[in-house]
């Protein structure tokens, strides 16, 4: 019963604590993050163990830098054959453009699909009080909205924002543009660190097309249960 829009946050220590939590997930999850907190421990071994069990990837490192970094860090990771990367937006229109052109343009030399690019909005642990704190005076769910079209105007495949903002984003971006949301919590889950958060069946009506879980189903008494209540209240939304 998986779904690609589900995709199960691998925020874990080490190769033992993933394998462990891909196995007791078994066929109820085909995709899956790896974010900063395991590539950074395991590197390519974490990719290259969730391919031989025929799993999807999103690499969530979030790059942020002069554009010509970002494009050739995005071309040296396109080696892992993650099926989706991601930046941020706030690095603005040339970084993002210029990203997109060169791993197209690698991946073709290569061979090889090229991944889906998507860029960071505002995260979803910001709230409205750490906002103004900031320094900023626009409501965030404009920001984010400026910095999607901003992505789409640069040849970005989708969004991360928060579930919150997903439907303003469609409206704005179509209906071929991916909105993936973090800050998902099915009801009666803890809130942990996010902020801009929505259940399951909210953020799908919302326009989201993933939905990044973690804890909700990593912190459960039996993780694949879990998972598995999320797919069925994704199949009902």
């Amino acid at each position: 019963m998986a779904d690609d829009r589900l995709i199960v946050a691998l925020d874990v220590h080490s190769m033992e604590d993933m394998q462990a939590l891909v196995e007791q997930l078994g066929n109820s999850v085909s995709y899956y993050k790896v974010g900063m907190e395991l590539f950074y421990r395991a590197g390519a071994n974490a990719l290259s163990y969730l391919h031989e069990k025929n799993k999807r990837i999103f690499l969530d490192l979030k790059l942020h830098d002069i554009p010509n970094t970002v494009a050739e860090g995005l071309c040296s990771l396109a080696a892992l054959h993650a099926d989706m990367m991601n930046v941020h937006a706030l690095g603005g229109y040339e970084m993002m453009k210029t990203a997109v052109q060169k791993v197209r343009e690698h991946a073709g030399r290569a061979n090889i699909p090229a991944p889906k690019l998507i860029a960071v909005t505002i995260l979803t642990s910001i709230s409205s009080d750490t906002w103004q704190e900031m320094g900023f005076s626009q409501k965030i769910s404009d920001e984010v909205l400026r910095l999607a079209l901003l992505a789409k105007k640069a040849g970005m495949d989708g969004v991360v924002a928060s579930p919150q903002e997903a439907s303003i984003i469609r409206a704005e971006c179509g209906s071929d543009f991916l909105i993936v949301t973090p800050g998902i919590r099915p009801a009666g889950a803890n809130i942990d660190d996010q902020s801009r958060i929505a259940t399951p069946a909210a953020a799908l009506k919302n326009g989201a097309t993933h939905l990044v879980i973690g804890r909700p189903i990593r912190a459960a008494a039996n993780p694949k249960a879990a998972a598995e209540a999320i797919l069925h209240e994704m199949e009902r939304a």
